[in-house]
């Protein structure tokens, strides 16, 4: 495996530009709507961007294998925008125009309340550096070349653990997107059917399931030096989504809603496990 540093550089500071710019363009967004949450779509359509430019960086290059750079690329697209398209109404028109509970809780109030520098600092420059950091076996990958052909095992192994986190999130969005739409008087106190029956967050699982298919095919795929130096990125992902931004900020405004501590008692938070008692 080769790697050249100043392409690995360029790679790197090419992503930071991108998530600079998405993440700006995201705080104009949330100034003129007055909600934060709009981040969660530049969330997922930022990482396709810093894909699409380190793509094009490798290719440049020439060193790497453009197969594995433009597959890791289709990899992250298909999620981000999938992801982005997603979210998109309920940033902006859920929660009766309020601000997303999550948002509001790291923020200690409404965007009104605490103004755009706080919400810059705590949610926009924050989700910013995850996201460039959780993109660097992308960015590296993207630049790096592997002589050893075993590793395409890894590739392999990516696809599949990334198709399995895939289903996992757009199944469970499916899921409870027909729960909600059900009469409110009718409905049960949780949606604890399918997915939900074994997790409470199918779709954070996904999420983190398909990061480290990822890297697997960008990071590992690219050589076992690229993976150890990279596999604390997919980690990082995994620990936003449990405990910075996902299920236990989440889990905070859902244990006041009937029925849902009795769900928590018997249905694990993250990893999928069959039903307790």
């Amino acid at each position: 495996m080769e790697i050249t540093g100043h392409w690995v550089l360029a790679s790197l500071g090419l992503g930071a530009g991108a998530v600079a710019l998405s993440m700006t363009a995201a705080a104009l967004r949330a100034r003129q709507l007055g909600k934060v949450a709009v981040v969660d779509v530049a969330w997922g359509a930022g990482f396709v961007v810093v894909a699409l430019l380190a793509a094009l960086l490798g290719t440049v290059v020439g060193d790497a294998e453009s197969w594995r750079i433009w597959l890791t690329t289709a990899l992250v697209a298909v999620w981000g925008l999938r992801l982005a398209w997603h979210v998109r109404s309920r940033a902006i028109g859920e929660h009766g125009g309020a601000e997303d509970p999550r948002y509001a809780a790291m923020l200690g109030g409404s965007l009104a309340d605490v103004g755009m520098a706080t919400a810059v600092r705590r949610v926009f420059l924050v989700q910013g550096v995850a996201q460039w950091f959780v993109a660097v076996p992308v960015m590296v990958g993207a630049v790096a070349s592997s002589a050893a052909s075993g590793w395409r095992y890894a590739v392999v192994a990516g696809v599949l653990v990334w198709a399995l986190g895939l289903a996992f999130e757009t199944v469970g969005d499916r899921q409870l997107a027909a729960y909600k739409r059900l009469p409110r008087e009718t409905r049960p106190q949780v949606m604890d059917t399918g997915l939900w029956r074994y997790t409470r967050h199918p779709n954070y699982f996904g999420d983190a399931t398909v990061w480290w298919g990822i890297w697997l095919v960008a990071g590992l795929g690219a050589g076992w030096q690229v993976g150890l130096a990279t596999v604390l990125c997919p980690a990082v992902m995994t620990f936003f989504l449990v405990q910075v931004t996902g299920a236990r900020l989440l889990e905070r405004t859902m244990m006041q809603r009937p029925g849902y501590p009795a769900y928590a008692r018997r249905t694990s938070m993250f990893l999928p496990l069959p039903p307790r008692g």
